[in-house]
């Protein structure tokens, strides 16, 4: 039969997805499966592994069956993540050991804090481009290590294993046969040399984390294996593992040094591709790996907003202001401006380029006649505030002005938070048509690996929906970001 998709696994923060990509990059089809959050103290995230890995089977088995499309069509599988969430489980019953904790979590943050009070730091961030942080995987292990396998005896044995989401599908969708990781992920762990690309004996030692442990690093566009016979009727390759945003990256097409994607999802993070070079921050930025295929290794600067799409949830979900997301911007148009409303949704803390874990979230400049539409749209407003926070950081790093941004995530779909970010930055955005970049990039890397795609059919012209212009007056635009600023250091302090 001919071979006529791309499989594209989007396994996120609150959902897990499938999505069908033909030879053109259109979407055949989605399905969509949430996945539950618990909370079980203050600053604790966790997931049910096995619900991340049941929620993407069931969205996998409904999207063959519901666009009538046989496993014998499907050219490959490429799997893009939700990076840093950690899971330890049993080599041999595959159970995990734990929950897996989630990259929002701050569990380990006093440890971090210990850490970054000494030279170690600056050891770390050298060999990793990473700040110190709970963040980051590394801690995470330890965590349960320290828990469940104190002596590490059953580490040093390669009895447990660990991995972030990619690991863990592919163990999975394998029935147990490879333990593989990419570059991407690898470099979200805090234990992998991003020049040296290979996990640091040194760091591994520091944290106390056995390399029996870890997962082989592979490209990030490759043929890792092949799916269970159990798991579809015929075995499909599975040729592509990336963290999301970098998969974001490549499905925007920034292929070339100095583009800049964002992607408001449940946090919000943009990229920059730096090309061959590592590029260090002064500015609280994160130096990582965009991709690497063909022997060849894309660096990017990042910046990690916490919580954006997260907000409106929030809204949704704790405070009932909201019935969805789509009511939001209705709300926020209600009113001429916030009335001095910021809301900082520092609920995880501070990512960059603050990087205060102990940061809470707060909404200021509250008065008697303020009301739930100047809140929600503050929170929306939030997320456009971050984002200039980043980008000023990454323009002096850089040394690169910005004149375009490309976006992505589903929070894009506001045409009011779109509009006021490109009037708060003064820059277009530009909004694809296909706003699914994350699993677009993975399917991109997927067909690349196989055959399905060529270089040429990739770097044809991105198909735009809208492009939003700045119409803010300097003057605003000043005042506006003047205020957040206030807002931001009453949370800091």
């Amino acid at each position: 039969m001919k071979k006529q998709y791309i499989l594209s696994i989007d396994q996120g923060t609150t959902s897990s997805r499938a999505i069908l990509f033909d030879k053109n990059q259109q979407i055949v089809g989605v399905e969509q499966e949430e996945v539950k959050m618990f909370y079980p103290h203050k600053g604790w995230v966790e997931q049910d592994p096995n619900e991340i890995w049941e929620t993407t089977y069931q969205s996998i088995i409904k999207l063959l069956k519901n666009n009538n499309v046989s496993a014998k069509q499907i050219a490959a599988i490429g799997i893009a993540n939700q990076r840093e969430t950690t899971v330890v489980w049993d080599k041999k019953t595959g159970e995990p050991i734990y929950k897996a904790i989630v990259w929002q979590d701050t569990r380990t943050q006093k440890y971090c804090s210990e850490i970054k009070s000494g030279a170690y730091s600056n050891f770390i961030y050298n060999k990793t481009g990473l700040y110190v942080d709970s963040y980051f995987s590394a801690t995470k292990i330890k965590w349960i290590l320290d828990k469940y396998d104190k002596n590490r005896e059953r580490s040093k044995k390669g009895e447990l294993l660990f991995g972030t989401i990619d690991t863990w599908l592919l163990w999975k969708l394998s029935e147990g046969k490879f333990h593989y990781t990419d570059y991407t992920n690898a470099s979200r762990t805090m234990l992998f040399d991003i020049k040296e690309k290979k996990w640091s004996s040194e760091l591994l030692n520091y944290f106390d984390i056995p390399k029996e442990l870890l997962p082989e690093v592979r490209a990030t566009s490759e043929i890792y294996g092949y799916t269970s016979k159990t798991f579809s009727e015929c075995e499909i390759p599975i040729a592509s593992m990336v963290g999301d945003q970098q998969s974001a990256l490549f499905g925007q097409q920034c292929t070339k040094t100095g583009m800049v994607k964002n992607t408001y999802g449940t946090g919000c993070f943009m990229l920059m591709n730096t090309g061959d070079k590592i590029a260090h921050s002064k500015h609280g930025l994160l130096t990582t790996i965009a991709w690497h295929k063909n022997g060849k290794t894309t660096y990017a600067l990042e910046g990690s907003v916490f919580v954006a799409g997260a907000v409106i949830q929030w809204l949704r979900d704790e405070m009932g202001l909201i019935k969805d997301a789509a009511e939001s911007e209705l709300m926020a148009n209600k009113v001429k401006d916030n009335n001095g409303v910021y809301f900082v949704p520092a609920f995880t803390g501070l990512g960059a380029p603050y990087w205060e874990g102990s940061a809470q979230g707060a909404i200021t400049g509250l008065t008697r006649d303020s009301n739930k539409n100047h809140i929600v749209r503050a929170a929306l407003e939030s997320m456009a505030f971050q984002t200039k926070d980043v980008l000023n950081a990454m323009i002096v790093d850089s040394q690169l002005y910005l004149i375009k941004l490309h976006v992505d995530g589903g929070a894009v779909q506001n045409n009011f938070l779109m509009q006021f970010q490109a009037d708060i930055l003064d820059v277009e955005i530009i909004r694809p048509v296909i706003q699914e970049s994350t699993a677009l990039g993975a399917a991109l890397f997927a067909g690349l690996a196989t055959g399905f795609y060529s270089e040429e059919e990739i770097n044809q012209t991105q198909n735009i929906d809208r492009i939003f212009k700045p119409s803010m007056k300097e003057k605003d635009r000043q005042n506006y970001y003047k205020e957040w600023l206030k807002a931001i250091k009453k949370v800091r302090n």
